[in-house]
């Protein structure tokens, strides 16, 4: 090629970027690392306490500060696995918007409560826990109750209504649990345990895991509710109670993921069947299947990082699981009040729901980009939901300038 060749060929090319090549892998790695230091209760709810029931059961509570003027008590109960920091974001959210108070609950088994037997996780003793709560909390005149539960928790509150165990509850929301589409995941449940790390090396480690598996998709949210699912090896303790962190593990966490190549993915990804795992310890985001993606650890850093574990050992309480969600649906609809379920997905209405929603027996909302935990994903969004159906109702008023938006899928 002559010089003249060259000249016009190299005229026409782009021009070069100074100083080195382009998409430099550790630029790209720096611009992608997120913080996950851990959220504390405290920045959410204005007390924890906890409330001993009688010698063999005392149950941690966190309540928001009670309302400006006269409002509902909101009973939120989390799902499976999970604990009661799982509300706080909507805690602020939904008292934002109206007056009432938060009432969060560690169930049995699950965060700081302590329970003589915790692997009895039945429906009626987990109704029956609930009831005996709220009976200690307000001996005497006890306030208007509107409850809401999360996947496990959304089955329990309608056990829990069902069985009229408190005499001034005014309605209920469920939110994402189905007893079809619930029934039909749970043979796959024992495979996504299986998935899911037994220990973390750090809180913020598990963090981590909790966003890049699609456990919870919000960041802010994983923050304070993933401290509440695992517990200390050493000192057999709530996480929650290591917090806060010193800077010098906050700064190890940040620069020693348990996954170090958030990008890539495994052979056993790739070749895992749709519907083998979930987002979730759930039933119904183990029928979902899709969302869920397992990070990659190597079993040197496994082994080395066996500081935290979960709380609760779910795959234990599997004879419990079709006694939660078996005549959930008929249950839900024979309610005598005011009903509410929220989904994260259209499909997930079973043929009983899908008649009763028909005959208008409850009001629905789908709340679309998000996964099965609806509320961590979106607690504003769920809030609105949650307060436009209270104020419509007329059980609660509005603390600002809300708007009550109607109810669509």
């Amino acid at each position: 090629m002559s010089s003249l060749q060259r000249t016009m060929l190299k005229g026409k090319l782009p021009p070069t970027i100074p100083g080195g090549r382009i998409g430099r892998a550790d630029s790209f790695k720096k611009s992608r690392i997120r913080d996950y230091k851990p959220g504390l209760w405290s920045e959410f709810f204005a007390e924890k306490d906890d409330v001993q029931v009688d010698e063999q059961r005392t149950f941690r509570i966190y309540r928001t500060k009670k309302p400006e003027k006269p409002g509902p008590v909101l009973l939120l109960l989390h799902g499976g696995g999970y604990s009661a920091l799982t509300w706080a974001h909507f805690c602020s959210e939904v008292t934002s918007m109206i007056h009432c108070q938060c009432l969060c609950i560690d169930l049995r088994g699950h965060g700081d409560s302590i329970v003589d037997d915790e692997d009895d996780l039945s429906a009626d003793t987990l109704a029956k826990d609930i009831g005996d709560l709220i009976l200690k909390l307000y001996p005497e005149e006890q306030p208007q109750l509107f409850v809401v539960g999360h996947s496990m928790g959304g089955a329990i509150a309608v056990h829990f209504a069902h069985m009229a165990l408190v005499p001034n509850l005014i309605g209920i929301t469920v939110i994402d649990v189905v007893e079809g589409t619930a029934m039909e995941a749970l043979a796959s449940m024992q495979s996504f345990l299986r998935s899911r790390p037994k220990y973390f090396q750090s809180i913020p480690n598990a963090i981590e895991w909790c966003i890049r598996s699609g456990q919870v998709r919000n960041v802010d949210s994983a923050k304070v509710s993933m401290p509440g699912q695992i517990i200390n090896c050493t000192t057999n303790k709530l996480a929650t109670n290591d917090l806060p962190l010193p800077d010098d593990v906050l700064e190890e966490a940040h620069h020693n993921s348990m996954f170090p190549n958030p990008f890539s993915i495994s052979e056993d990804e790739e070749s895992s069947p749709p519907g083998d795992e979930a987002a979730d310890g759930s039933p119904e985001s183990a029928a979902a299947g899709t969302d869920f993606k397992k990070p990659i650890t190597t079993k040197s850093m496994t082994e080395a990082a066996k500081n935290y574990t979960w709380r609760i050992d779910l795959s234990k309480s599997e004879k419990y699981w079709v006694g939660w969600f078996s005549g959930l649906s008929d249950k839900f609809l024979n309610l005598r009040l005011p009903k509410q379920l929220l989904l994260a997905s259209i499909d997930g209405l079973d043929r009983t729901l899908t008649v009763g929603q028909m005959q208008g027996r409850f009001q629905m909302q789908v709340l679309a980009r998000c996964g099965h935990a609806v509320h961590e994903d979106r607690p504003h969004e769920v809030a609105e939901v949650i307060s436009g159906y209270l104020i419509r109702n007329r059980f609660a008023e509005a603390a600002s300038e809300f708007r009550c938006h109607m109810p669509s899928c």
